[in-house]
């Protein structure tokens, strides 16, 4: 057993190092593109003003394929069902990764920590001379979080990216509101909204301008607002594309409409805000508990207790 345990550290081992020597190599001197070498010769020629950005954009570009060629080995090992597939991209999605390679990517995230993690642990229980029993429980741990921590790091990156969503949408609906009373149509208001909202919330305008761009390549409001609601999952937004559909097919005013959902929404933030604070009390009493009390026990009755021992020893 333990010379199979042996065998299976040194071949993860020697995986774990090819795979870290190629990816560097790939990484470091990897092959130019005609583009962007091209990019390159019209950033010296006409000076920096113009090629970086488009350099920029086209190593990213190179960067991404070379994670995508790195990362399908490792998501033939266990290829994930059609369902399965159109979930994680969903997921992805909201988490803000749109590339097609983000699933690949991420599996092959997901394979890497469940079998490096294992590796280390074996390697680090080898080193203390840790008993078998002790080495395979831990191995057992590591697959485990190995197998959870990447989901886990994803919904993490869901729920606070549709939290920052959530706060910037009430600014968003008031911008929107005043550019539609002001003459512009939904899809010019939509533009100038995320032209408005990029710094403060670079995620709403980000998604504005891809629904856009969506609706100027010819595809339906309906199903361009549609896409909206689902590529970022939040409740409220959804809520919001159903009004527009409901008020653009009706023929009811848009403005009116956005404007009294606005009123709604800021009254469902200030309460949630509320909500948050209330809970904030509740939550403090377990750190209180914990660390506060048994300090301030110590303070106060730890004098009394000392004389009462200095007082019985003397008896």
């Amino acid at each position: 057993m333990v010379k199979t345990m042996v065998f299976i550290v040194a071949i993860s081992t020697f995986a774990a190092i090819t795979l870290g020597v190629m990816s560097l190599y790939w990484l470091l001197y990897r092959p130019q593109s005609a583009a962007t070498e091209r990019l390159k010769r019209l950033g010296e020629v006409h000076g920096a003003a113009v090629a970086p950005s488009s350099v920029g954009h086209v190593e990213s570009n190179a960067v991404a394929g070379v994670a995508e060629r790195m990362a399908k080995p490792f998501s033939r090992l266990a290829p994930p069902s059609a369902a399965e597939a159109h979930k994680l991209q969903k997921q992805l999605m909201q988490a803000g990764y749109r590339s097609p390679a983000a699933p690949v990517i991420f599996r092959a995230i997901q394979l890497t920590a469940l079998f490096s993690f294992p590796a280390i642990v074996a390697l680090v229980c080898m080193w203390l001379a840790r008993p078998l029993s002790s080495a395979l429980l831990w191995m057992l741990v590591a697959f485990v979080a190995g197998f959870f921590l990447p989901r886990y790091g994803l919904r993490k990156l869901i729920k606070g990216r549709q939290q920052r969503v959530r706060w910037g949408l009430a600014d968003a609906l008031d911008l929107l509101v005043v550019s539609i009373e002001a003459g512009l149509g939904l899809n010019a208001a939509l533009v100038r909204v995320g032209e408005e909202m990029r710094i403060a919330h670079p995620e709403i305008s980000e998604e504005f301008e891809l629904t856009n761009l969506e609706i100027r390549v010819g595809r339906e409001r309906d199903e361009a607002l549609r896409n909206l609601a689902e590529r970022t999952g939040v409740d409220d937004l959804q809520s919001l594309v159903a009004m527009l559909i409901q008020a653009d097919r009706f023929g009811t005013s848009i403005a009116r409409a956005v404007r009294i959902y606005s009123d709604s929404l800021r009254t469902k933030r200030r309460q949630r805000a509320e909500q948050a604070a209330q809970k904030a009390a509740v939550k403090l009493l377990l750190p209180l508990a914990l660390f506060l009390f048994p300090t301030l026990f110590i303070v106060i009755l730890g004098p009394a207790a000392l004389n009462l021992i200095d007082t019985f020893g003397k008896m």
